[in-house]
């Protein structure tokens, strides 16, 4: 699946900047947000339907991976990943088991209803 080749689509991985203390007025101060775009294969994973709250909603699941990169090896589920003008919440981060830090794997799930 992380195979060379087959990293064909691009993905932008992205973070709120962390709170790095207070201004005067005890407000947070934020560092800068994190933003970086990379090369990923695609691969949907499973999809179906939940009920919750009397209403059915879709979604689907996706895992991308990509080339291993000291910035790649920080994604936790905290980031968000963008891929053809549709959001994925991230649910995990490995790496593959083709190679030592060579491929990591995130695993992603979106409504699709939206």
């Amino acid at each position: 699946m992380a195979r060379a080749g087959a990293r064909n689509r691009l993905i932008t991985l992205s973070r709120d900047g962390v709170q790095t203390g207070t201004n005067d007025f005890n407000e947070p101060v934020y560092g800068p947000a994190v933003t970086f775009d990379r090369l990923a294969s695609r691969h949907d994973v499973s999809d179906g339907e939940k009920v919750a709250a009397g209403q059915v909603g879709a979604f689907l699941m996706t895992r991308f991976a990509v080339l291993s990169d000291p910035e790649t090896r920080a994604v936790t589920p905290a980031y968000r990943l963008s891929h053809d003008g549709a959001a994925y919440n991230i649910l995990g981060v490995k790496e593959t088991s083709e190679g030592r830090q060579r491929f990591i794997e995130i695993t992603t799930v979106r409504d699709a209803d939206s």
